[in-house]
């Protein structure tokens, strides 16, 4: 069983931190990426490099999983994942994507924009739950994308 806990900014070090997760929008859609060794969809993320911080590891997934090259990034929350495996913390983001380099260079094969879920996740018990827990902390400020899905 998996459990996800939310807490706020700066309430663990950030070397504690290991992963970022990006939930952005392009033109009032979120933007889904698929990894070139698999054939299902997911939020773009991933691991914080050694000396990065999670702001850096942000700027740099969203570029190298998507090829946004003018974006918006807003820190939400840290959060916790908890399985088997033990327990990990990462940070959420909400991002605005404003234009793209135009191709990818990196490990995704596919972007995808829309309004709905893919019908295959890479981690479906994970990242509905961290995309919720995002939309209900930018309700106020980006009401009509954050309704839409």
């Amino acid at each position: 069983m998996i459990r996800i806990d939310f807490y706020e900014l700066q309430e663990y070090q950030s070397y504690e931190l290991t992963f970022v997760i990006i939930c952005a929008v392009y033109k009032k859609q979120w933007v889904f990426v698929r990894h070139k060794d698999r054939n299902t969809w997911e939020i773009p993320g991933g691991h914080i490099e050694v000396g990065e911080t999670p702001d850096e590891a942000a700027k740099r997934e969203i570029y190298e999983e998507t090829g946004a090259i003018k974006h918006n990034l807003k820190a939400i929350c840290d959060y916790s994942v908890e399985s088997a495996n033990g327990k990990r913390y990462g940070r959420l983001y909400y991002g605005q994507i404003e234009a793209f380099k135009g191709e990818l260079e990196y490990e995704i094969e596919e972007i995808m924009f829309s309004d709905e879920w893919p019908s295959r996740l890479t981690y479906a018990d994970i990242q509905p739950v961290l995309l919720e827990e995002v939309k209900r902390r930018i309700r106020s400020e980006d009401k009509e994308t954050v309704n839409k899905m």
